[in-house]
């Protein structure tokens, strides 16, 4: 009996091999979610660069094309996660419906949830794959049939579970400006690093002046809601600023954009492998927060999504210069103002970040190439 289950275990396990279906966490924690990343970059990211550009006069254009940034992004991740696991042809073609169906379900959890659904809709078609005379029906059928029935059934659940952040953060707004400006911060600024959505949470929760007032709220809510959104944009700097900086010598110029007005979620593959480069980032957005609240009283008077976007295409600092003009906005603008920003948004981020990045070092808490990307 025992020969039996040993030749069965022998022969999956030859059958996983002749597939190419490696259970690991480097090829689902690091090689999956790093080309997911490239390809939330290469949909939603550039279409809202291509949005901001947009608003300039006479290159409305622009926009047009970034309009279809978020319907791109859930197919894009998930054909960027079946070209890291190495999927045939039909698979990976297959797979940008299940990334549709799962970034459409799962909300402001989408990204997370195209990267859980994907893997699993991937590995089974990857299974099937070249097994029948029919593989052109059967290969994208299963894929297409497990990514969606994941998609309908898990990936809501996903999407509730992300949600609870947003009402962290709606709880938030609402405390004395020091707590909130901490935790805001800290709290959006690691979701814009987390595969999920930064901009959404802030978009639902409307982290804006403007939203607050379309909301009815008085004026001491708006004001601790605009005082939340600087706060979100506060963070969401400090994570792209920051490990910006600290990977400079490892990733050089290529890396400074990819992450200061790219992405953070870049680096996801190398916090898994050594959490602790996670901090330096972390800890600026917990200094930056409250001074953005309780100092410079930075407030978001643009749309909410900003909030959310950091200097993702330089997004969160322009939704703040936006919002100035608004004629919503309570005050006047001075010199104070311009400074605030420039320190919140992009000095301190980047001086705090390579300090502390730097102590780690020397204890040897991050060592070198933790940083560099693929």
């Amino acid at each position: 009996m025992n020969n039996e289950v040993t030749a069965k275990k022998n022969a999956f396990a030859r059958f996983l091999a002749r597939k190419d279906i490696v259970f690991s966490a480097k090829r689902y924690g690091i090689d999956a979610l790093g080309a997911m990343a490239l390809g939330l970059f290469g949909s939603l990211l550039i279409a809202t660069i291509f949005n901001a550009i947009g608003l300039i006069p006479f290159l409305s254009f622009f926009k047009t094309i970034g309009g279809y940034g978020a319907q791109a992004a859930g197919p894009a991740m998930a054909v960027a996660i079946a070209f890291a696991l190495k999927a045939p042809p039909l698979v990976m073609y297959s797979a940008a419906l299940v990334g549709l169906a799962a970034n459409s379900q799962g909300g402001a959890g989408g990204p997370l949830a195209v990267l859980l659904i994907a893997v699993v809709a991937i590995e089974c078609g990857k299974a099937v794959s070249k097994e029948t005379k029919v593989d052109i029906l059967v290969t994208p059928f299963v894929t297409v049939f497990v990514g969606g029935v994941l998609a309908i059934l898990v990936a809501p659940h996903i999407g509730t579970l992300v949600s609870y952040i947003g009402k962290f953060i709606g709880w938030a707004t609402y405390q004395q400006p020091f707590v909130m400006g901490l935790a805001v911060s800290v709290v959006i600024g690691v979701a814009l690093t987390l595969p999920i959505s930064s901009a959404a949470i802030c978009a639902a929760v409307g982290l804006s002046g403007v939203s607050a007032i379309a909301a009815g709220m008085n004026s001491s809510e708006v004001y601790g809601v605009a005082l939340a959104g600087g706060a979100a944009v506060a963070g969401c700097c400090a994570q792209m600023v920051g490990f910006a900086v600290i990977s400079f010598k490892e990733n050089r110029w290529g890396g400074l954009v990819s992450q200061g007005i790219g992405t953070s979620m870049l680096q996801m593959p190398n916090i898994i492998k050594n959490p602790r480069i996670w901090i330096p980032a972390t800890l600026a957005s917990a200094i930056t927060g409250p001074l953005a609240t309780c100092v410079f009283k930075l407030q978001m008077y643009g749309a909410a999504i900003n909030s959310g976007m950091g200097t993702c295409g330089l997004l969160g600092p322009i939704g703040i210069v936006l919002g100035w003009f608004d004629k919503s906005y309570p005050a006047a603008v001075g010199a104070l103002d311009w400074i605030g920003l420039l320190l919140i948004c992009f000095i301190l981020p980047a001086l705090l970040s390579l300090l502390f990045a730097y102590l780690l070092r020397r204890i040897g808490w991050i060592k070198e190439n933790d940083l560099k990307l693929d």
